[in-house]
This record gives C-alpha cells, structure tokens and sequence, in this order.
C-alpha cells in the first residue's frame, strides 16, 4: 500500500494538464513543472530520508510521507496556482523520502526474499502510476467533477496506507541494544566506492530514460498521425507491461539468469522499442511498447533489487538508496527538458530517439557493474 502511493498523485496530473491550463491560465511550460518539481524533490531531499529514519525510526518515518501525501493532496483542492504548486512540492517531499527508507525496510525485515519483496514493490509503483494514467480522465469525465477534486481522490489512496500501516507503529521491529547504538550513526564515505557509483549511474540512467519517454512518446505517436486519445492509451499500455516486467525481473534473478545478464536483456527489449518506433511508430505500436514496457519495467527493479544486494545491512542499504535517488533523479528531471530541446533543434524525432538508444550503452556498462556480487565499503 505505501509503493502503491508513490506515483498516482503525481502521474494523475499528466491527463488533466490541458484542463488544468486552460482552468489556470498558466502557460504550457508552468503546466510541465508540475510534473519535473516531483523529479527534483526526489533528488534534493534523497539526502534527508536516512537522516528522518533514524531519528523517527523507520515505521514512524514511512506513517509521515503518506500523512505528507495526504496533506499536499489536501492543499491541491485550494483554489491557487500557489496551492497547487505548494501541495506538489509537499506530495513530492512524502514521496521522495520514502523512495529511500522502502529498499531499507525490505533489508531490513525481508533479507532472504529480497527479489520477491523488490518484485511487489516495483509493480506497485508501476501498478499504481498505470492506475492514475489510465482511470484519472475518465472518473472526471464521468463523475463531472473538476480537476481539483479529481486529483483529490487520489488521497483517499494514502488515507487506507495509513491506515493499515498504523499498527506498525506499535510493532517496531526490536533490535538490541548495540544495534540500536549503531543504527543511530549515519554511513559515510559511499561516495568514495566506484560500486555505488555504478548501482548509483544505473538508477539515473535507467530514470532519464524512462522519464523522457514517457514525456515525449504520446507527442510521437501523434506526430506520426495516431489520434490523440490512442497516442495516450499507448502510454498507459507500456505502463501495464511494465508491471509484469518490473515483477518478474528481481524474481528471475539468481535463478534461471544473472542480474547482469536481465540488466542487458532489459536494454535489448529497449533498443528494439525505439528502434522500432523509428521505423514503424504506428503500424507496430503495441509491439514497440510492449518492448518498451517490459524493458523499462525490468530496468527499475533492477535498480531497486542492487541498492537492496549491494549493501550489507539496512543502514548501508537507506544511504546507498538516499545516494543513488538523489543524482538518479537530479539526472532523470533533465531527461525531459533535454529530449524536448533536442527535437527543437532537429525538427524531427528521429534523433531524440536514436540519442534515448545511446543512452543504453552506459546503462548496460552501469548494471553490469552493479550486478557484481559485493557489498559497498562505508565508514560508520
């Protein structure tokens, strides 16, 4: 339930945005912050979250991103531009923190069922930005409601996280007495370990990725004359294979295939996604996506599963997490941007897509690094 909530407030505002502009009076690229302001919470306040866990604990820390969820979920139903804003930026502080205590709890409560455990988190959070991208317009259309109130709905998500994880309040996992003296001191010096730059540049690499796709791929689509409204069921389609991809890929691993060897695999179904939107963007639609689907979806459990493996214990396990989702996402908020100014200068897709297959080449040398089976060096 908490993974679940990590995407559909935000995701919820990608279909209303045309509403929410003309509603607002903002201009289109005040409209696009709403969407990169998430991205940059994720990056800038990474560094906060361990320091949040072991002050609070880990199960108070997680209880206070969905109470920030529901909050800034709250303050979006203001009538402001100000509010809205506010609420995101309050939405993607809740957020953003839990993205880095999750892969801790999982080292810390689940060691021996960490593939499952990354498994069901990530296709979670693919499940429930699927959720908001396919089901936000329609319940508005069908409910009558205004945008307001539509991306309000989506607290009542958070309201239920609460509440079921409120028992974990009274249930705090008991550690003794010189674990609890050690957890209270933060891991230093990760940044000196080439590992953790490389789980580090997997994460980023891997975002960038995926963000910038899914920013641009319905423009694509109607670029190369789909209509509008089946160039966005394109994008929530990707978003349902990436469900099953984002499941499976930690699950496989160690058994059947290496976690080099599926990181590979994923930017492979990748390559021939957009190669295959660069030949063929409309008649091979769904193949391409679901290529892109499956691929993406493997690549960010991958990067969940190697800050899980690569750190020995759960405080090693909050930093590398806190490390890699702070440049991860810093780098991935620019995907977008840089996407879209390169098809202005181009004129055309075609190179914007051919620069997203480069990207994949420092990708793979990034997983392939990170699958290695160590355990990042820290001081602490």
């Amino acid at each position: 339930m908490l993974a679940l909530n990590l995407r559909p407030a935000l995701v919820a505002v990608s279909p209303l945005a045309d509403t929410i502009r003309d509603d607002s009076g903002m201009s289109a690229a005040a409209t696009s912050l709403l969407t990169a302001l998430p991205l940059l919470c994720f990056g800038l306040l990474a560094p906060v979250a361990p320091r949040l866990g072991r002050r609070f604990g880990m199960e108070r820390s997680l209880f206070g991103t969905m109470a920030l969820i529901c909050a800034g979920t709250a303050l979006r139903l203001l009538d402001s531009v100000v509010a809205l804003f506010a609420g995101t930026v309050v939405i993607g502080a809740g957020i953003a923190v839990a993205n880095v205590l999750l892969p801790g709890l999982i080292k810390r409560d689940f060691p021996a069922k960490a593939g499952l455990m990354t498994g069901l988190y990530s296709m979670s959070l693919f499940g429930g930005a699927a959720l908001a991208a396919g089901v936000t317009l329609p319940v508005q259309q069908a409910s009558g409601m205004n945008w307001r109130t539509t991306l309000a709905c989506w607290g009542a998500l958070a309201v239920v996280a609460l509440l079921v994880w409120l028992p974990q309040l009274r249930s705090r996992t008991r550690v003794g007495a010189a674990a609890a003296r050690q957890a209270a001191h933060p891991v230093r010096g990760l940044w000196r370990s080439p590992l953790a730059w490389q789980v580090t540049a997997y994460m980023g690499l891997q975002s960038l990725n995926y963000y910038a796709a899914a920013a641009w791929l319905p423009t694509v689509f109607q670029d190369a004359g789909m209509a509008p409204g089946d160039a966005g069921w394109m994008l929530s389609f990707s978003s349902l294979l990436g469900i099953a991809g984002s499941f499976l890929a930690p699950v496989i691993v160690g058994g059947r295939l290496r976690s080099g060897t599926l990181a590979a695999l994923g930017a492979v179904l990748c390559a021939l996604g957009y190669a295959g939107l660069l030949a063929a963007p409309v008649g091979g639609a769904y193949l391409w996506m679901t290529l892109l689907g499956l691929g993406q979806g493997a690549a960010i459990s991958l990067a969940l599963l190697f800050i899980v493996q690569r750190a020995p214990d759960a405080r090693h396990a909050a930093q590398l997490s806190s490390m890699s989702q702070c440049f991860g996402y810093i780098l991935a908020a620019t995907g977008p941007t840089l996407l879209g100014a390169v098809h202005d200068v181009s004129h055309s897709w075609t190179v914007p897509l051919v620069l997203l297959l480069v990207l994949l080449v420092p990708q793979v040398v990034a997983g392939l690094g990170a699958a290695r089976d160590r355990h990042v060096a820290g001081i602490g």
